[in-house]
């Protein structure tokens, strides 16, 4: 790895890659190891990350993660590679094809916040703007992210906060959304049955990165009984297209 060797600032580089690579936090050891530095320089540079906000380190198992300032770039990084035009071509493209409201929409925590939306033509539908937030647990774009998660991160974040209940159909007891989210990620889709408001329906796919990563989701949704949930999971393969099409267009 010469390049990560040059400079100081190449190495730290180097380090919050290796640890932003990681499905779960991970120790001083295996990071000297994978860069092939020695591990006093290893952990002189994790303190730098840490003081930064960029890294945290779990002081009961000295092994560190993503910090909440990194979170902040990538999220804002999301956020403005969204706003380009062949983002929004591409929703385009899969509105017109499903004839329903589409989303691109990133994790924050428990919340689902939506980077990007084509709204439909029908005249009944739901509007929400850039940059709202639902309960993940509440919306099928969420859950299909939390159903990719690191098992032990999705676990600490379902029982970090109560789970609230957005209508009569939201999934509340940790234990049943664990098992659905394990459905979720069996078939590789999520629904919503008015989980998040009454007489919605909706259904999301994940955005993969070339290295197998859940970084996003798209997701459509519309009322009752226009769409049926049978309809929403016979768009899947269009979302999944989609997805792709994203995915070249974020890491090509």
């Amino acid at each position: 790895m010469p390049n990560a060797r040059s400079s100081a600032l190449d190495k730290a580089l180097a380090v919050l890659e290796a640890v932003s690579d990681q499905p779960q936090a991970v120790g001083l050891p295996d990071l000297a190891a994978r860069l092939d530095l020695p591990r006093q320089t290893v952990h002189r540079l994790l303190g730098q990350l840490a003081s930064a906000g960029l890294v945290v380190r779990d002081p009961s198992r000295e092994r560190y993660s993503v910090g909440p300032r990194l979170a902040k770039f990538s999220f804002a990084t999301l956020r403005s590679l969204n706003q380009a035009a062949p983002i929004r071509s591409i929703l385009q493209d899969l509105v017109d094809e499903i004839g329903e409201t589409c989303n691109i929409g990133v994790l924050d925590g428990l919340d689902y916040v939506y980077l990007q939306r084509i709204e439909c033509d029908w005249p009944l539908r739901l509007h929400m703007e850039i940059g709202s937030r639902m309960g993940a647990h509440t919306v099928s774009g969420g859950k299909v992210l939390l159903a990719n998660l690191d098992a032990k991160l999705c676990q600490r974040l379902l029982h970090g906060r109560a789970l609230k209940a957005a209508t009569s159909h939201t999934l509340t007891d940790v234990g049943k959304l664990q098992a659905e989210l394990a459905v979720i990620r069996a078939r590789g889709f999520a629904l919503n049955d008015q989980e998040s408001m009454d007489g919605i329906v909706g259904a999301a796919v994940p955005v993969v990165d070339p290295k197998g990563n859940v970084l996003a989701a798209v997701g459509m949704q519309g009322p009752l009984p226009r769409l049926t949930l049978e309809a929403c999971e016979d768009f899947v393969p269009h979302m999944r297209r989609a997805a792709e099409r994203i995915a070249h267009v974020w890491f090509d």
